[in-house]
């Protein structure tokens, strides 16, 4: 496993860490499916684990902290994220900041977070949504100062609104976060025109989220695809956008390399930007953790097939169904 370092953090993580969104609603015999992954995980070199209260009312959490507590001598981050008070994704203009972010309701669910992971302090807490429009308000400044002073949180992060990468550069500027969460691969270049720029100067770490553009970059969306009732994708994937999203993923078949997959090449892809500090692809199966921890190689993609990726870039703006 190649590794990177996370920012002012200084911290040694490897470039392909774990998203485990996917793991929030499963059933009790699957969690014994999900311990068995993300052991592997942690077999292969995988040392970064995000996760987030919002993930089946902390189920995800207790899963990582079951994870944590298996590996007491293995140096395993952990991630997290809390919930806006409205529970509302993603955040928008409208809201209100005293509706998000007060001041007790971030130390409560740190709290909650750190009793789910079963450790007295968490590596990366981070807002799982945010609005620029709340950067001045010196309430949340003074939480993270004192979780991070109380020795709570070691580090501060923030995950930024899909399709909005640019709304979260005034918070960043603050000086209070030490990580920025963000969509990023093949079709979602935009971090890359002003977020990546600012967070190597200000030596902020990059945790590239969606490396599969919610399955587009995997090859296995196409226009007649249908999901399970239930499936937060089949709300996601309505047809204006599964289709368009399903003709995109079809010209970038013929560039697949030989004994590659479409989902290789995405995540190899974001590999090749040097900013980007991890990318947690969600890894529900064991194949998967084989898979993509197999090509943290150093290897990247041939210098020809990149250029020609970076030309299938597609800048989107949020929606009613992007969630």
């Amino acid at each position: 496993m190649e590794q990177r370092i996370f920012g002012r953090t200084q911290w040694k993580v490897g470039e392909i860490g774990y998203g485990m969104w996917g793991m929030g609603g499963w059933k009790e015999s699957d969690d014994l499916l999900s311990g068995k992954a993300l052991d592997l995980a942690v077999e292969n070199g995988v040392n970064f684990f995000d996760t987030a209260w919002a993930y089946g009312h902390g189920h995800s959490e207790k899963l990582l902290g079951d994870l944590l507590k298996r590996y007491p001598h293995k140096k395993i981050y952990a991630a997290s994220k809390i919930p806006a008070k409205n529970f509302q994704w993603p955040a928008k203009p409208e809201y209100r900041f005293e509706d998000s972010y007060p001041t007790l309701h971030i130390k409560e669910y740190t709290e909650k977070t750190l009793k789910n992971l079963g450790v007295e302090q968490i590596d990366l807490m981070q807002f799982h949504t945010w609005d620029d429009s709340w950067s001045d308000r010196e309430e949340w400044q003074r939480a993270i100062e004192d979780l991070k002073a109380a020795g709570k949180i070691a580090a501060m992060g923030l995950s930024v609104n899909r399709w909005e990468p640019e709304n979260g550069i005034k918070a960043l500027k603050t000086g209070h976060f030490d990580a920025v969460q963000v969509i990023y691969n093949i079709f979602d270049q935009a971090p890359e025109d002003t977020l990546f720029p600012l967070c190597e100067a200000l030596d902020i770490a990059i945790i590239a989220r969606v490396p599969f553009d919610e399955g587009t970059l995997t090859g296995a969306i196409t226009k007649e695809t249908t999901f399970a009732e239930g499936d937060w994708r089949g709300s996601y994937f309505v047809p204006e956008n599964l289709f368009a999203s399903a003709e995109k993923a079809d010209l970038l078949r013929p560039l697949v390399p030989e004994g590659m997959t479409m989902a290789e090449m995405a995540l190899r892809f974001i590999t090749m930007n040097t900013s980007v500090s991890t990318i947690i692809p969600g890894m529900r199966k064991q194949r998967n953790v084989l898979m993509n921890t197999a090509l943290s190689d150093g290897k990247g993609l041939p210098a020809e097939l990149y250029r020609e990726l970076k030309g299938h870039r597609w800048d989107r703006v949020p929606t009613s169904w992007s969630q």
